[in-house]
């Protein structure tokens, strides 16, 4: 067992929140190009224009995200396998 164990919130939680982010994401850019098209009087162009750049935005950050934690990830496994006194692990 590693000496320095990291609780589990720690090393899942950003990824349990990208979910979370992606989704606001397209909603606030949903109800934002909705409540435009209110005052404009767009229907429903506005609405869709939000919709896709929410999606489109939110997918952005979300793949950055997944993959600047995947490469911390292997870092820190690399890291782990350097460490003294610890076999070579195959």
């Amino acid at each position: 067992m590693p000496e320095k164990e990291r609780p589990a919130g720690a090393v899942y939680g950003p990824y349990l929140t990208l979910g979370l982010q992606l989704a606001i994401t397209v909603v606030v850019f949903f109800f934002l190009g909705r409540w435009l098209d209110g005052k404009f009087g767009t229907d429903p162009w506005l609405m869709l224009a939000g919709l896709a750049l929410g999606v489109t935005g939110g997918l952005a950050a979300f793949l950055l995200k997944a993959f600047a934690l995947g490469k911390e990830e292997d870092r820190e496994t690399e890291e782990r396998k350097k460490e003294p006194g610890r076999e070579s692990e195959k």
